[in-house]
């Protein structure tokens, strides 16, 4: 498993995966190793576990690479991240210790507020991006992998559109011959994973594998894509919230939310260009699941507003607020109110693990492109051009564990249930 970046949520990773193969934790929060899923009728009682049903890569088979603007090792890192008590890291240390980052492509002009000495030079981006492939290439030799998968993991870059260079990938290969501008740091490991018939997942806001030329690309390599932007902490809540209130119809007239956090991502969030990107991510949930054109009593004039602050002393643990103005029956007002005391990383670390599980599976599985069905991990999930993003929670999650049921023959549940009662 390579990432890029070896934050607080890559290094939450990798200690949780090493931890756990050492029965020293629990996989808390992930679908591929405490999830179940049902099978048949509800009157045969097959519910066997995910792992059980679908051939899924052996957490003791993982091996963990990385890259990042610094060059100290996972253990080093992760006691700068301050997400998980030294008792436990101390207890790993041997095994953390061995894994030191690769020199990072990065570029401040995509995210101001960092910096570091662990970073490659190139002629070109193009020269860049071969310079990840012969990372990406030694990696698995070194290691004598059978398979990657690569997740972008790194910080929010600034907000971008697509551009002429994006539009195809002759236009792509040109652009990176000529170090476009258009092309940020993620593109370019994008690029390189996708070249190598990678897996790729983008867990940041910004705009990274979800453009024509790199869906291109991966049609001819085969490589399966996800993302985009890991749905933690105040999005998760949103994202099981309001399919709740739309299915009462209980009407919205505002949604406020706020957040702070003191991680690396809270410092470059505080960035403005940077903060667009991850605003434009979690704005467009509601639009999507309130659907205003079809409920126009109820949602069109929602007032919805999403603030984040970098606060220093809270750090990793990041808290939302959520203030939200309902309307019910006769147009009486109420109000509901969430304050969520999260800790981001250890959210984000179980998504990590799984989507890089059911993307190897997804390989496996000759699938290939954008898959939809790992949206349930996604605040902007990709999708197919002409459709609209799927991103009520539930309905996520039944779309993964039908695929998954499709996968293995097994019939599909529609949760219709007539055969009960007939």
């Amino acid at each position: 498993m390579l990432l890029v970046g070896l934050g607080a949520v890559s290094t939450t990773t990798i200690a949780g995966v090493i931890a756990i193969r050492r029965g020293l934790a629990k996989p808390i929060g992930s679908l591929t190793q405490m999830g179940h899923i049902r099978l048949g009728k509800r009157t045969e009682g097959r519910s066997p576990s995910i792992q059980e049903f679908v051939p899924l890569a052996s957490l003791n088979d993982i091996v963990f690479g990385a890259w990042d603007l610094f060059s100290d090792n996972c253990y080093e890192a992760a006691k700068t991240a301050g997400v998980l008590e030294p008792a436990l890291l101390d207890q790993i240390k041997d095994e953390l210790a061995t894994i030191k980052p690769m020199p990072a492509v990065f570029d401040q002009q995509y995210v101001k507020r960092l910096d570091g000495p662990n970073v490659k030079k190139g002629k070109n981006k193009k020269d860049l991006a071969n310079q990840l492939i012969a990372d990406i290439r030694k990696f698995k030799a070194d290691n004598k992998c059978d398979r990657l998968v690569l997740l972008w993991c790194g910080s929010t870059e600034i907000y971008m559109t697509e551009a002429p260079c994006h539009q195809s990938l002759d236009a792509f290969e040109k652009g990176l011959e000529a170090s476009d501008p258009a092309i940020p740091s993620s593109m370019i490991y994008a690029y390189a994973a996708i070249s190598e018939g990678l897996p790729y997942a983008n867990a940041a806001p910004n705009l990274s594998a979800d453009i024509p030329a790199l869906l291109e690309l991966a049609q001819k390599t085969g490589s399966p894509l996800t993302g985009k932007d890991l749905k933690t902490g105040q999005t998760l809540m949103k994202t099981m919230i309001a399919p709740g209130l739309k299915a009462r119809l209980i009407g919205v007239e505002g949604w406020y939310s706020t957040n702070i956090l003191g991680n690396r991502d809270g410092e470059v969030l505080d960035d403005p260009e940077s903060f667009k990107t991850k605003e434009e991510s979690k704005k467009s949930v509601l639009d999507y699941i309130l659907q205003p054109n079809l409920y126009p009593d109820l949602y069109s004039d929602l007032h919805h507003v999403v603030r984040i602050n970098y606060y220093k002393p809270r750090g990793d643990a990041k808290e939302g607020w959520d203030n939200i103005d309902l309307v019910g029956w006769l147009g009486y007002k109420m109000q509901l109110k969430v304050n969520f005391l999260c800790r981001d990383s250890i959210l984000a670390a179980p998504i990590v693990l799984d989507v890089a599980l059911f993307l190897d599976l997804a390989k496996r599985a000759g699938l290939s492109g954008i898959q939809e069905w790992l949206s349930f991990y996604f605040k902007s999930p990709m999708y197919a051009p002409g459709l609209y993003p799927e991103h009520d929670l539930f309905i996520q999650l039944m779309k993964l564990k039908n695929t998954l049921r499709y996968m293995r023959g097994e019939e599909l549940i529609t949760h219709l249930g007539r055969e009960y009662y007939d």
